[in-house]
Formats: structure tokens, sequence, C-alpha cells
């Protein structure tokens, strides 16, 4: 691939090590540009490689002017990453064919680095710190805070004060919105007893953590681990069979398995038992600079496991207006299996 435009901001972080939010990036051949405002020039000459940064107060102008005066024949985009209206205001001025290729970014940042697997690994370790961090507050203060408290502190404790972004917003659910897969808090308030679902990551230089636990509220022991003892017999029995459904596809990934097997990993188990129509969505995702990247785990994927993929592994039943359940750990296929980071 020769010559391709990106906008996305981590697409362009991946090309140079650098990207900001208001910038075009250019690749024709071997020669990398980065068109930005005054404001972002100094940091993008020294954090970008191997890149020529172009300062402009029309960034849209510049890349005509450098495609024509180049006089670049085709180009590869991305339609997900353009506006129309953008890509008119481009592509009408040139004589540039323009070559849409969905998702080539992502396709490219698919199978990742060892360099790139250190950094997710270290995200997943802060993030696994940040759940840490919350189970001590819920412990101690958690009785009778309402979702909109502890989502609050789901910030606080992901971010380490701020030290680190999240990943996405987090989520929390207790018994009756932990059936929502992307619930809002709400007023509800955490009791003795109650199962909570928690669902949240950082970034770590860009690089995303994902993780979820499903809880059972005993605020002298409270804790965010896989070994879950619930009062109710109902809370129990689903627990374990996202549990095992969990830990039989984690054991069971190979390299040159199809995405789609490894969902049907998870779902035969969660199907065996009953419950295949309470699993509403596919069994995972890519995870890397994007919270939500390739490879997309679902049922009718046909993309390969290859070595350096990176991915969650997230079954889950649930019963709108009583409770859900979802297990979810980042896995890194390494020597041919997965194994959780």
């Amino acid at each position: 691939m020769r010559n391709f435009i990106l906008k996305n901001e981590n697409a362009i972080y991946y090309e140079c090590g650098y990207s900001c939010d208001n910038v075009i990036f250019l690749q024709l051949g071997n020669d990398k540009i980065f068109i930005t405002d005054a404001r972002y020039t100094i940091e993008a000459k020294a954090a970008t490689k191997g890149t020529l940064v172009i300062q402009s107060s029309n960034i849209i102008e510049e890349t005509i002017k450098i495609l024509n005066k180049n006089k670049v024949k085709k180009i590869i985009y991305d339609a997900n990453d353009f506006s129309y209206a953008l890509y008119l205001k481009i592509a009408s001025k040139v004589k540039t064919e323009f070559k849409n290729k969905e998702k080539f970014s992502q396709l490219k940042r698919m199978i990742k680095s060892d360099e790139e697997i250190l950094l997710l690994k270290k995200a997943a370790k802060i993030g696994l710190e940040g759940f840490t961090q919350l189970a001590k507050y819920i412990r101690s203060k958690g009785e009778n805070k309402d979702e909109r408290a502890l989502y609050f502190k789901a910030y606080e404790k992901m971010t380490q004060k701020a030290l680190y972004n999240t990943s996405f917003a987090p989520i929390i659910g207790i018994n009756a919105n932990a059936a929502k897969p992307h619930a809002l808090p709400t007023k509800t308030k955490l009791q003795k007893g109650d199962l909570l679902l928690v669902d949240a990551g950082i970034k770590y230089k860009r690089y995303c953590s994902d993780r979820t636990s499903t809880s059972h509220v005993d605020f002298e022991n409270f804790n965010f681990g896989r070994d879950q003892k619930f009062t109710k017999k109902k809370h129990q029995k689903i627990y374990d069979i996202v549990l095992k459904a969990q830990k039989k596809a984690i054991s069971k990934i190979r390299v040159g398995d199809k995405a789609s097997d490894v969902d049907n990993y998870t779902r035969s188990v969660i199907t065996k038992a009953g419950y295949g129509k309470q699993y509403i969505h596919s069994t995972g995702h890519g995870v890397g600079l994007d919270i939500h990247e390739f490879p997309f785990i679902h049922g009718s994927s046909e993309i390969i496991i290859e070595e350096n993929m990176v991915f969650t592994i997230e079954p889950g039943i649930y019963f709108p207006g009583e409770f859900g359940v979802r297990i979810e750990d980042t896995v890194c296929i390494e020597n041919g299996r997965a194994v959780i980071i």
C-alpha cells in the first residue's frame, strides 16, 4: 500500500508515533507527511519518526496542494474516518482517485508487535490495580452508595486520580442494571447481597485495557476475583455457567482457529445450559490503540487466530429487569494459545 490518507488519530499515531485533533496524514510512497496547525507542530516534530511535519492554517488546502504537486494518481482512504463533506472538499479539487478500503489501518494493527504487547500488558496491570483499589473503597465505604457515586469512584480509582485516562466510560450495574450490557448509572444503592457488575479499563501510552467482573456484595470480604460465592442460588448458577464458558474458550483457543470457532467455545457452553437466548452479544473484540478493533470474535467471523493477536473473551447471560452476569479478560496469543494479560 504505497499511497494512503488518514484522519483517525489512533491510525496516525500508529504510523508515526504522534497524533492530535487537527491533522491529516499522508503516506506517499516512502514519504510520511503530517499536516497540522501551529498549536501542534513543535510536539509533532519532536515526537514523529521519519515524518515531514508541515504547519498550515488550512490543513485541507495544504493536502490538496500536496496531492496536486505530487501528481498522485490513486490514494487509499477509509470512508469511516472521513465525513462526506471533508471527502468532497479534497476529492473535488484533485485529480487523484480516492479508493475506499474500510478498516485498512485496523487490519494492519491486528497482529501486535512485541513492543505493543508489553504496553498492553502494562495497561492491563494498571487496570487490575484500579479494580483492586475500587474493591477496597467498596469494602470500606460502598454500602448505600448509588451507581452514580460508584461510577465516579470507578473513574477515580481506575485512573489513579487522573494519572491515566480511561479507555472507555466505566459501566456500573447493580442487580437489574447489570442486565444491560452498556448500562448507564442510576440512583440504585448498593446493599449487602446485591450483584454488582463493573466493566472498566485504562490507557497506558494510548494502549487500552478492558476487564469485566461480576461480584457478590459482601462488604466485609468484597472483591473482584473470579471465585465468587453468591447467596442467591440463581446468581451462583448463572455465574458458574458464564465462568465455565469463559475458561473453556481461553483453554481451547489455538493459532489457526477461526474467530467464529472461539465464539462457539463460549456459546456452546451457555446454549447447552439452556441460556443461549440470554447471551445477546458476541464473545469478544480486539484491544489495542482502540478499545474495539480487529479481530472481532463473533459467530460469522472468518478471521484466523494468529500469534500476537490480543482480544477479549467476555461471555454473558442477561435477564432483563432481574440481573446479568458478564466475565471478561483480555488475552494474548502466545506460543500458539491464549494467555490472560
